[in-house]
């Protein structure tokens, strides 16, 4: 069986298969199965359809056994072994998982992506607007995203790998698939994230409303209403992106005035009493 299936498969793909198999091995059990935060496996031994899915968070899907089937309307997409997808969130999709015929199960391991890592950039309004591969949702294989996908999945599922490093490796892949119109849905995020990244960018600038609304190609007032919509103002959202960049600074050695400066801030000590109100201390990190 294996012989056979090495002839079939891409090199890319079997490559990829021959990295993640082991993983899998002895967590083959019916149902989601949480491997470590982010990465689940999802295992079952009958031909299953799941209709109207919804992901509270988009994910990156790759097929270790078996063939998955996914349904947007009447359009199908169908990936087997060593295929790597992306599901996007919120929207209604039709699943069909299909056991491979040899082993009697299918396999696919899962790697959500809650929210992007610092570096990453969301999708820009224009991005948004000009749409790309809609739709379509397998990844092109390169030999750079295999490795980043099976070190990624290596080591989030390693409990002795610090945080640091876990999301080091989440970065790494997804800055191979951010260029990549099929991935535009893990890039997908709310308007005042979208803002924060933007003032991240140059958090000591002085922002306005109208500003901010020019670069993302909306009015301001749609801005406004927009960010209501979500629970926030620009004013709060300016504010922590500042204090975070303020904080950052601190933590890299800057004096309490210099941090001032990077966050934007031309009074000390209205930086100071923000600052306090935030994060429970002082710059100087006297309580």
């Amino acid at each position: 069986m294996n012989l056979v299936l090495r002839e079939r498969l891409p090199d890319l793909s079997r490559r990829l298969l021959d990295r993640l198999r082991p993983m899998v091995a002895g967590k083959l059990k019916p149902g989601m199965n949480e491997y470590a935060e982010q990465i689940f496996i999802y295992c079952c031994f009958d031909r299953e359809k799941v209709k109207a899915l919804e992901l509270e968070h988009p994910m990156v899907g790759i097929v270790v056994y078996g063939q998955k089937e996914v349904w947007l309307g009447d359009r199908m997409q169908a990936f087997g072994p060593g295929s790597v997808f992306v599901l996007p969130a919120g929207v209604a999709l039709d699943a069909v998982n299909a056991p491979d015929e040899a082993t009697g199960y299918y396999v696919a391991l899962r790697l959500d992506v809650a929210g992007l890592p610092e570096g990453i950039a969301p999708l820009s309004t224009a991005e948004r607007l000009e749409g790309g591969a809609t739709g379509c949702f397998g990844l092109p294989l390169g030999e750079d995203l295999v490795e980043a996908l099976c070190h990624a999945a290596a080591t989030i599922a390693d409990g002795a790998v610090s945080e640091t490093i876990k999301r080091l490796r989440m970065t790494e892949v997804l800055a191979l698939l951010r260029p990549l119109p099929e991935a535009r849905p893990l890039f997908r995020q709310s308007l005042s994230e979208e803002i924060a990244w933007l003032i991240a960018t140059a958090p000591s600038e002085a922002w306005s409303v109208a500003e901010v609304a020019a670069e993302l190609g909306i009015g301001a007032s749609t801005l406004r209403r927009r960010l209501s919509s979500e629970g926030t103002s620009f004013r709060a959202v300016l504010r922590r992106e500042r204090l975070k960049a303020g904080q950052n600074a601190i933590a890299s050695g800057a004096s309490a005035i210099a941090a001032a400066e990077a966050a934007g801030y031309a009074s000390r000590s209205h930086f100071s009493r923000r600052f306090r109100e935030t994060f429970g201390t002082s710059p100087s990190g006297r309580r």
